[in-house]
């Protein structure tokens, strides 16, 4: 049973869980219309590119928020709208990892793990652990600051830890 979320691009996000890229030199025609759709299609041309971060740009702008400037770096979203002290449910997650970033949607944590709603995990849209000691930043949107339900959720996600979302 899915989570109806305050924020709605959380609710767009949870509707592109299992969204996966095409195996071998294919492209998922979904997630390359995404790039049409948020206007990153000139450089965002095949699902074997990196596309966490065209996945926050596509939820975000299909909810009435314009994404960062170049989105598909995903570091880039540590400069989006406004920077929180701590982690809230929908916030965006912005993260280091060896060769450049990863940055999805929080959902939760545990003691050493944040609970990341993204794309690209393991190929696919999913909820994933991410460890703490990765995290750069926590962002939220500027025009949005109504819908901000300050607060952490701690859970329990089985699974194994992201260590690399390329």
């Amino acid at each position: 049973m899915p989570i109806i979320y305050a924020q709605p691009w959380m609710n767009t996000a949870q509707s592109l869980i299992g969204t996966r890229e095409a195996p071998g030199r294919a492209d998922n025609p979904r997630i390359i219309q995404w790039a049409i759709m948020t206007g990153l299609n000139d450089t965002y041309t095949a699902d074997s590119i990196p596309w966490c971060g065209l996945f926050v740009a596509f939820v975000m702008d299909m909810n009435g928020i314009r994404h960062v400037d170049k989105p598909l770096w995903a570091l880039n979203w540590n400069k989006f709208g406004t920077k929180l002290n701590e982690p809230a449910i929908g916030a965006i997650m912005v993260f280091r990892r060896n060769g450049g970033g990863h940055v999805g949607f929080y959902v939760g944590e545990d003691k050493y793990n944040y609970h990341i709603l993204g794309g690209n995990q393991a190929d696919m849209v999913s909820i994933t652990k991410v460890a703490k000691d990765r995290c750069v930043g926590y962002r939220w949107p500027t025009q949005a600051m109504a819908l901000l339900q300050p607060g952490r959720r701690y859970a329990t996600l089985n699974g194994p830890i992201s260590s690399n979302e390329a």
